[in-house]
């Protein structure tokens, strides 16, 4: 953490729960983004949109900013090939990776085996492996699908899960040890855009959630700083 973090009161505990959504498709402008943020968010999340656009230099350069780097590419393919996917993707250094959980407990356990091959490959501490359960997106899935897929994560020995707020309890009876991941992170009074079922930092946390996933709610606000520090306060308040 940086000193001006220091200085701000910033509980470096809630800033390692939280990962800064880099979802533009440049990487200046998502270098700037991460030197804005850097202090509020200990996680950078690099997806489709900016890794399209800059390839495996995303995940080196916004590494070198101090983030602990969060790659989400949600393969879904045949088991060979989202196994040699993320065995090439394990050897980049970064900290997580998601797969759709839809492509099956085949599929899922080749991309946890690549991926940890990858990185042991490189010397580097093995990734956590994430199953995306149903999109936050999705408000009209029926209400089976959550749990079969949580359970499916564990049987092919995924680290984790990324799910919408409200399954997380569902999540945690069915698989307690997985990592609970949440996209679709909102303060109150902001617009939902496409993310059908968002939530609170606090509302998250409270309910067990280990990572959370903030993009739209600070990058496109009209003061980006108070926003993030509203993202610490609500988090906060879980505690």
């Amino acid at each position: 953490m940086t000193d001006n973090a220091t200085e701000t009161g910033i509980d470096p505990a809630i800033r390692d729960q939280l990962a800064l959504a880099l979802d533009v498709d440049d990487l200046v402008a998502a270098i700037r983004l991460g030197r804005a943020f850097k202090d509020y968010f200990g996680v950078a999340k690099i997806g489709l949109e900016l890794y399209s656009a800059a390839g495996p230099e995303a995940i080196g350069t916004i590494s070198d900013l101090g983030y602990k780097i969060f790659l989400d590419l949600k393969l879904h393919d045949i088991p060979t090939t989202v196994g040699k996917a993320a065995r090439v993707l394990g050897a980049f250094g970064v900290q997580y990776l998601t797969m759709h959980a839809h492509g099956g407990v085949d599929m899922l356990r080749a991309g946890v085996q690549g991926l940890e091959e990858g990185a042991e490959n490189a010397g580097l501490e093995p990734p956590q492996s994430l199953a995306i359960t149903v999109l936050t997106s999705d408000g009209e899935a029926p209400p089976h699908i959550m749990p079969k897929r949580v359970m499916l994560a564990a049987e092919a020995g995924c680290s984790g899960i990324v799910c919408a707020v409200g399954d997380l309890e569902e999540a945690h009876h069915y698989a307690p040890r997985l990592t609970r991941v949440t996209p679709g992170i909102r303060l109150s009074g902001d617009n939902a855009d496409d993310q059908a079922r968002a939530a609170s930092p606090g509302d998250a946390l409270t309910g067990g959630s280990d990572l959370l996933v903030v993009g739209r709610a600070v990058t496109r606000a009209d003061d980006p700083i108070a926003a993030a520090q509203a993202i610490h306060a609500s988090a906060a308040s879980a505690g």
